[in-house]
């Protein structure tokens, strides 16, 4: 993939070469002009981008991708409706990324896992079979926590944000809180 973004921009470059050549080959008696202006493929190609200002706007969709992994939903790749200025593009995508922070930071049954958590363990329970404040066992974190197990091992070695994220997935699979039967009664949630 790396390659083929190098290639088109090398190709890229080579056609905007070759056109301002071409375009000072065909003009030679006419005097340069006072302004220089940018070319409309030159915004497409992000030339008009420094190395720092590519680093924020990396930086927050990084941020946002990270936040969206942790609620198990597709990342955004390209922000709907961007506007074109770079100035307003990297404010969209730091409003975004407070937008996902703080949705990630609240799973919608926030509360209720908290409850569930206090009857369990703690957030960081090595104590097999059952791992961590939610105290899900393996087949559990692999099924609704698969590519943060894959990437951290078992649950108690997650944020508490990634385990409550995990049980919510599975109770949006149709599970509910019945894999905490006697903490989710204690909690009046069955």
């Amino acid at each position: 993939m790396q390659v083929k973004n190098t290639l088109a921009f090398a190709c890229a470059c080579a056609l905007i070469a070759l056109l301002g050549a071409s375009a000072l080959r065909a003009d030679t008696g006419s005097e340069p002009p006072a302004t220089t202006t940018t070319t409309d493929a030159a915004p497409a190609l992000g030339l008009e981008l420094t190395a720092g200002e590519r680093q924020r706007l990396d930086y927050y969709r990084h941020q946002v991708w990270q936040w969206q992994r942790i609620m198990g939903v597709p990342v955004t790749r390209v922000l709907p409706n961007a506007p074109e200025e770079f100035a307003k593009k990297l404010s969209a995508w730091s409003r975004f990324t407070t937008s996902i922070r703080r949705r990630a930071q609240h799973p919608p049954h926030l509360q209720q896992w908290m409850c569930i958590h206090r009857y369990e363990g703690a957030w960081q329970d090595p104590n097999p079979p059952y791992f961590g404040g939610l105290q899900m066992d393996v087949q559990f974190q692999r099924t609704y926590g698969g590519s943060v197990f894959r990437r951290k091992g078992t649950a108690d070695h997650w944020t508490p944000l990634e385990q409550m994220w995990t049980a919510e997935r599975a109770h949006r699979s149709g599970r509910g809180f019945y894999p905490w039967p006697n903490t989710a009664r204690s909690c009046g949630l069955i």
